[in-house]
């Protein structure tokens, strides 16, 4: 191989290499036509020869049959040899008088001239051609009166075309979903054949997953298979209705609810029916009158293309070896591995089987020969019998597994029964054989599942013969190695601690002696640490009342004890924790009553009339941090303040008396509120016993101009009820205290009226859990309004209204009247 250095190139290069491309181009064409033709001449030919041979005309009287049939029928020449391929359909009478058996199965003739006109195979209803497209009479003309579409037409003769090409089941399933998508509406495609034992054997599919093609590949002979139905009848099953066919059918491959519609269609082929193709459709509602001639059409197109496949090659099996597993009793099979292009084994091949092997469609012994495993026994595939299989090929050693269902046919029916699986290697492959359990086969599985679920296991101990049987469990609950053996009933005790012994070996001389049954707790060192035990024993006598033989139990209950300590320990941890947040509670709560003594009765401040309610959460065992401040000012103003310092507890309380004391000394010597909100923010970020972030509002009550000045740190507005209205006074700016360095706080001013109604309080009044905050505000007003008196003592007959059922917060509340007369 040379190389040449690049160069420019040249003006002719470019138009030389597009016209050696489309000399290219037209070759392969010329080769797909000729590719095309030569195997529609073979269809050509072949039907030519069916008419040859029911007639006994020469292959030019054949050929001019054929054309005058295709043009009578308005069809093409080639979908005229699909028909008479797949039916076998006899020559056509001379005009003449026809009468009723005629119509629908013309005798034959020697003549190979033909009617306008298409007669079926026996036993299929007889067609037409209208417009090219095939259709059955007595039911498109005459019932349904609808014509075919010039789609449907053309789907079809493109079909007819497109089968010349198709070489296997698989191909003409593909084949079908392709033509019959756009016009039928078809998303898969499965064709089934009938097997000779009555069932159904998957042999196409398109536009299902591989995975379900393998989970219906054989289908055994029972009632409600609407594809075995349509076999039987000879007639097509229309299943429209998902809900409704599935009363009445087995629904095929049918992932739930994906394919909410589907036709079966029989194929004939002579007097019979051995294939039905299954239409699917993911949605749902009837098959409209010509999509369903459609469908009929294009199954009688296939007739001639399924006969052409011929017949499943047979396995050449070992007659010696085949002669052998005939003698043999029992269920087995050998098997021959079978490898994907990957190198792994995707199957078996049966090779020879019993007479008493039965796989699920019915076949016995020779029958199974030649066929795959996973065909005949489909349960099987990727249970544990199959992996034992793998790593008995792989590692040669003997593989038998636990019990498992197979079902099998009987009379008809489907009946389950249980088996247990055992294989060794031979040669090259694999000798597998089936061991049907009988009851006490079963039952002693079930004993074994009882001990390894309730991790137990039994003793018996014979005293008069000293011999001693233990299951494999107790050798695992004892830590023993099966190999030193059991131990006798009277060495039990040298197991278990010393402090433990004592019960255990008085409980088994009372029972050897006496035959008393004991049921005792003990402990044993292993080396996986200490086990709780129990065991559970009773005393067989003989004749004479002398106990003979002990049979017992000896389960193991570390678990259990385990969890049993665990929730003592948990127990008594809350126990303590909760006695520890009881004192805690009645500390903060002697605190909290020292700083924040509770007015018996309303107060007079300024000319206003002050009334406090503090109420505590009665969940929870923890003192929340909300306080009040209520007092007259050296000039005579009053000073109003509620706040509610996050958390609970004793720091929550502490925190509350350094705000609390510190608000009003600021106030009192002379700071605004906007400024003691702003000192009191720096307190609690650079105090190190603060608590937290805290809300608070103050109010200042000048009583010579009834003016009203506040300002507030993240807390709920004041309520201000007027003349029977409420209404919450807008906020000035203001965020909680400790959340920052820079809080900006300002004031807002309202001028109260006599008779006016001023409320203060906390969030816990308000707050609900699951609600918004607005909701608990509206709640709020409406109840002020719905309780309001003007007389003393108002406040708590308002609160018991509003705080129905638990409290989880506590609740703090400063009332405030301003008389309609000076009092």
């Amino acid at each position: 191989m040379t190389s040449e250095p690049a160069g420019p190139v040249e003006s002719g290069t470019a138009p030389d290499l597009a016209a050696l491309a489309k000399v290219v181009a037209r070759q392969r064409a010329e080769m797909d036509r000729l590719r095309d033709q030569a195997a529609t001449s073979a269809v050509l030919e072949r039907a030519k020869g069916v008419l040859m041979a029911l007639t006994g005309c020469t292959p030019d009287a054949a050929g001019e049959e054929l054309q005058q049939r295709a043009k009578a029928a308005n069809r093409t020449v080639l979908e005229e040899c699909w028909i008479i391929l797949g039916g076998l359909v006899p020559p056509l009478q001379h005009a003449g008088p026809r009468t009723e058996a005629a119509d629908s199965e013309p005798a034959l003739s020697e003549p190979c001239l033909s009617e306008p006109a298409v007669s079926g195979a026996a036993g299929f209803p007889t067609e037409r051609v209208r417009h090219g497209v095939p259709t059955t009479r007595g039911t498109l003309d005459e019932a349904d009166g609808t014509d075919g579409t010039d789609d449907d037409f053309a789907a079809l003769g493109r079909l007819g075309e497109a089968l010349v090409r198709v070489g296997t089941p698989q191909d003409l399933a593909r084949c079908l979903l392709d033509h019959l998508a756009s016009e039928a509406g078809a998303d898969a495609v499965m064709i089934f054949r009938r097997l000779p034992a009555g069932g159904l054997e998957l042999v196409g599919h398109a536009g299902i997953e591989d995975t379900l093609a393998a989970q219906w590949h054989q289908v055994p002979p029972l009632t409600g298979i609407a594809a075995l139905d349509a076999l039987l009848s000879r007639e097509p099953r229309w299943l429209e209705d998902l809900d409704s066919d599935r009363e009445r059918y087995l629904i095929i491959g049918d992932p739930p609810g994906r394919w909410r519609s589907r036709a079966w269609l029989p194929v004939p082929t002579g007097d019979t029916a051995e294939v039905c193709i299954g239409v699917l459709r993911d949605r749902g509602g009837p098959f409209t009158p010509p999509v369903r001639q459609l469908l009929r059409a294009a199954a009688r197109l296939c007739s001639g293309r399924l006969r052409a496949f011929g017949a499943r090659p047979e396995y050449a099996a070992d007659g010696a070896v085949q002669a052998v597993f005939d003698a043999l009793p029992g269920a087995a099979m050998l098997l021959s591995p079978l490898t994907a292009p990957s190198g792994e084994v995707e199957d078996y091949r049966i090779d020879a089987a019993t007479t008493d092997t039965v796989d699920i469609v019915g076949r016995t012994g020779r029958e199974l020969v030649g066929h795959r495993l996973v065909e005949c026994f489909p349960s099987m595939a990727g249970e544990e019998p199959w992996h034992g299989c793998l790593r008995t090929l792989r590692t040669g050693e003997p593989f038998e597994g636990p019990p498992f269902a197979h079902q099998q046919v009987v009379a008809g029916s489907a009946e389950l029964s249980t088996y247990s699986v055992r294989a060794a290697r031979l040669g090259g492959g694999l000798l597998l054989a089936w061991i049907r359990q009988d009851s006490s086969d079963r039952q002693e599985q079930r004993l074994a599942d009882v001990q390894r679920l309730g991790n137990l296991g039994w003793a018996t101990w014979n005293l008069a013969t000293h011999e001693v049987n233990w299951s494999s469990q107790v050798f695992a609950i004892l830590d023993r190695d099966p190999a030193h053996g059991p131990v006798h009933l009277t060495d039990l005790p040298g197991l278990v601690p010393p402090e433990d012994a004592p019960v255990l070996a008085r409980a088994i001389r009372e029972l050897v002696h006496d035959g008393r049954p004991f049921d005792v707790s003990f402990r044993i060192r292993t080396t996986a640490g200490v086990r709780h035990l129990r065991a559970v024993a009773e005393a067989v006598p003989d004749a004479e009342g002398t106990p003979v033989e002990v049979h017992g139990f000896v389960q193991d209950l570390t678990a259990q004890r385990s969890a049993e300590l665990a929730l003592v320990e948990s127990e008594q941890e809350i126990l303590t924790q909760h006695g520890v947040l009881r004192a805690e509670r009645m500390l903060a709560a002697r605190l909290q009553h020292a700083l924040l003594p509770l007015p018996t009765r309303p107060v007079r401040l300024a000319g206003l009339r002050v009334e406090v309610a503090y109420l505590p959460a009665q969940s929870g065992v923890h003192v929340g941090g909300d306080w009040f401040s209520a007092i007259e000012l050296p000039g005579g103003d009053a000073l109003f303040v509620v706040g509610d310092v996050a958390g609970h507890g004793i720091d929550a309380v502490a925190t509350m008396a350094q705000l609390r004391f510190t608000a009003k000394g600021m106030v009192i010597t002379g700071s605004s509120l906007t400024g003691a909100l702003t000192r009191l923010n720096a307190l609690l970020l650079h105090s190190r016993d603060s608590h937290g972030t805290a809300t608070m509002v103050l109010a200042r009550y000048t009583p010579g101009e009834r003016r009203l000045v506040w300002a507030q740190a993240g807390h709920p507005p004041p309520l201000l009820l007027r003349d029977g209205e409420v209404r919450y006074l807008g906020r000035p700016g203001g965020m909680l205290l400790g959340a920052s360095s820079s809080p900006v706080f300002q004031e807002a001013e309202c001028r109260l009226e006599p008779g006016d109604r001023l409320m203060l309080y906390t969030d816990g009044l308000v707050e609900r859990p699951a609600e918004g905050i607005d909701r608990g505000l509206a709640r709020l007003a409406e109840a002020v309004v719905a309780h309001h008196t003007d007389g003393p003592g108002s406040l708590r007959p308002l609160l018991a209204a509003l705080l129905e059922g638990e409290r989880r917060d506590d609740v703090c509340v400063v009332d405030v009247r301003v008389p309609t007369e000076p009092e």
